[in-house]
Parts: structure tokens; C-alpha cells; sequence
């Protein structure tokens, strides 16, 4: 009885959590339709595209779109920040993006966080950014395939 007892709080060890250690993927990994990715980037640079709210007008809400730059040793690609977003996107800023996606708009990738996703300020990481390879510059066409 004695082993089996043993196995039996062998057995009981603690059922591992729900949670999955992040992937972390390059920049050049990026591919159109993706989404759950989270990387490590380097902003570079950061251009408010849209300003809508209160200043303008009373009664809309608060809505700021910003273009930013970001990269890593692999590549580049366009962030679409909003709202709260746009402050952390300073340039030189290194931040980490989890559950980021890639969005298309007019024919190019661009890297988005909804309200699943979460961008964190982190410790200035140097790596050289690979700015010759800006993903966000090649243009995908939509193909229908018949069957």
C-alpha cells in the first residue's frame, strides 16, 4: 500500500496554470492576418494622423490617431497608435507589445493593439534598427482564389 500512496502524491503535484509563456517574434516575422504577437521595438518615430475631441468640439469624445516607426535589428514596420497609446509611443522609447496584430490599410501591414493587447514602457534595449527593410512599404494585393 505503501507505493501506492507515494504514487498518488507524485500524481497531485500542481496542475500547471492557464497562462503561456510570450513568444517573442522578430519584426521581419510579421505576416498579413496575424495577430497574438508580442515583440520587443525601438520607436523611431511618431506622427499624430488625427485629432479629434473636445478641443474642436464639445460633445465628441477624445480620439488621437498616431502614426509611429518602430523597429527592431530585423526591420521596421508602421505602429497605429490611439489614444492613451500615443503618449507611450515617444521616439527612443523601447516598449514591448503583447497580443499586438497586423492590420491592413491600403494594401500594407501596419501593427495595431486593441483593447486585448497591452504596450509597456520597458529599459532601453540597444540593437541596431534595420531601417533599410520597412515592412509597411511593400504593398499586398488581395487575390481571390477560385475553386
Amino acid at each position: 500500500m505503501a507505493t501506492s500512496n507515494s504514487q498518488a502524491q507524485r500524481s497531485s503535484a500542481p496542475a500547471k496554470s492557464g497562462l503561456r509563456k510570450p513568444v517573442f517574434v522578430k519584426v521581419d516575422d510579421l505576416k498579413p492576418g496575424t495577430a497574438g504577437l508580442t515583440l520587443v521595438v525601438k520607436v523611431i518615430s511618431s506622427e499624430i494622423v488625427l485629432q479629434k475631441g473636445r478641443a474642436v468640439n464639445p460633445n465628441l469624445r477624445n480620439v488621437r490617431i498616431a502614426e509611429c516607426l518602430v523597429g527592431d535589428e530585423t526591420g521596421t514596420i508602421l505602429f497605429t497608435a490611439r489614444n492613451d497609446q500615443v503618449d507611450l509611443m515617444e521616439p527612443g522609447t523601447t516598449v514591448i507589445i503583447r497580443n499586438g496584430k497586423i492590420d491592413m490599410f491600403k494594401g500594407s501591414m501596419r501593427l495595431a493593439v486593441d483593447k486585448w493587447g497591452r504596450i509597456e514602457v520597458t529599459d532601453p534595449i540597444e540593437f541596431a534598427i534595420k531601417e533599410d527593410n520597412n515592412l509597411s512599404n511593400v504593398e499586398y494585393e488581395l487575390v481571390n482564389v477560385a475553386e
